[in-house]
């Protein structure tokens, strides 16, 4: 059978890679995405029905310039396709005023001019009653943050992409690529394709589609959860925010309850078990961080039941420092990719993809990505 020739190849079709096929595909480019499973599935990253966006970006301010165009492209998309994919309710965050999380707010908020609310504890009560925030931990709310749709996000970009003319083939897994002087050559299990540039966004899959880069990428199973609840005042409609406490040096964060399921909660941080291969993920409870949750829920969220309701397993694909990588790969230009989001990468999913058509195309992204490069791990 012969080849199938396209001018750029997408493997993963997930948060960023959806969004880096939309954005080629409405740049006229014959675009082709690649995923071994079906659209907006639960194997991977991009799934759990939501996930947070915010501005005040605690891990690094140099985040916040792509955090602002992700905001307008994540607007734009909701028009493209009249979804309704970002809500906007809010975010308040909790911690030690000598902690990372709101010193980070803070400063993040200050260098760029972001709006955000210092509250004090008794404030915190009488404005978001049933979150305790404790009386020695500081308070900031960020009225303009909120969460995302997940699966709705990755479906809607996938539906720019095929109104625009790109080839979406689920169901097919990649067995090996390689660049030549023609192009990029991917060979699946079923067919064999040509292009002349390929964009890499795989994932917990990364590190096995992208071979030696000169850093680590680390996979850890991670949970989410979901708590009965029948307190109003934990509802969306009745002006319950997105939340995030720093608690021990550990971030736990969730939702307001946006449907039967309750409230959402879930531990960020870089523990949890490794994944030594993606396709067999243990997808079972971890008793011990569900114990660790709903003591985090009894002090914190005293209205919410410990009761669960739902569970869903995903992966973080870690970086040696917990940022991002985004570049071209050192041995084949053809090649751009982002991997390593660490857990934190869906909120900038729209302006990830952007970049990477961006980069692919014309050599180079509009929005500041040199902090994301290889080279801070290439040049120690």
């Amino acid at each position: 059978m012969s080849a199938t020739v396209f001018d750029a190849i997408v493997l993963g079709t997930g948060g960023v890679g959806s969004a880096a096929l939309a954005q080629l595909a409405r740049r006229g480019v014959r675009v082709l995405g690649l995923d071994r499973f079906p659209i907006a599935h639960d194997r991977g990253s991009s799934h759990g029905h939501t996930r947070m966006i915010r501005q005040a970006y605690m891990e690094h301010p140099d985040y916040v310039p792509l955090l602002r165009r992700a905001y307008a492209l994540w607007d734009e998309l909701e028009a493209l396709t009249e979804r309704r994919l970002f809500w906007r309710v809010g975010l308040l965050e909790v911690g030690p005023a000598d902690g990372f999380v709101v010193p980070g707010v803070i400063a993040s908020a200050q260098q760029h001019g972001l709006s955000v609310e210092q509250l004090s504890s008794d404030e915190v009560r009488r404005r978001f009653p049933g979150l305790e925030p404790g009386d020695t931990s500081a308070a900031v709310f960020e009225p303009d943050a909120g969460y995302l749709l997940v699966e709705d996000c990755v479906r809607a970009h996938l539906q720019v992409a095929c109104q625009h003319g790109a080839t979406l083939e689920t169901g097919q897994t990649v067995v090996n690529w390689s660049v030549g002087s023609q192009g990029v050559t991917v060979k699946t299990d079923r067919q064999t394709f040509h292009a002349a540039r390929l964009v890499v966004a795989a994932g917990a899959w990364s590190a096995q589609l992208l071979g030696q880069l000169g850093c680590s990428l680390r996979v850890v199973r991670k949970h989410l959860h979901w708590f009965a609840c029948r307190d109003p005042v934990y509802r969306q409609d009745r002006g319950c925010p997105a939340f995030l406490f720093e608690i021990d040096g550990v971030v736990y964060y969730g939702f307001p309850q946006i449907d039967d399921r309750g409230v959402k909660i879930a531990e960020h941080s870089d523990r949890g078990e490794p994944v030594a291969d993606p396709l067999s993920l243990d997808r079972s409870p971890d008793d011990s961080e569900r114990q660790r949750v709903r003591e985090r829920l009894d002090r914190h969220l005293p209205g919410v039941s410990s009761t669960p309701t739902d569970h869903v397993v995903c992966m973080y694909t870690l970086s040696a420092d917990e940022h991002f990588i985004v570049d071209r790969h050192p041995e084949f230009p053809s090649l751009v990719f982002a991997a390593g989001l660490s857990g934190h990468g869906f909120k900038f999913a729209s302006t990830l993809g952007e970049a990477l058509a961006e980069m692919a195309l014309d050599g180079c992204a509009t929005q500041p990505l040199a902090f994301l490069s290889l080279k801070r791990f290439r040049d120690h």
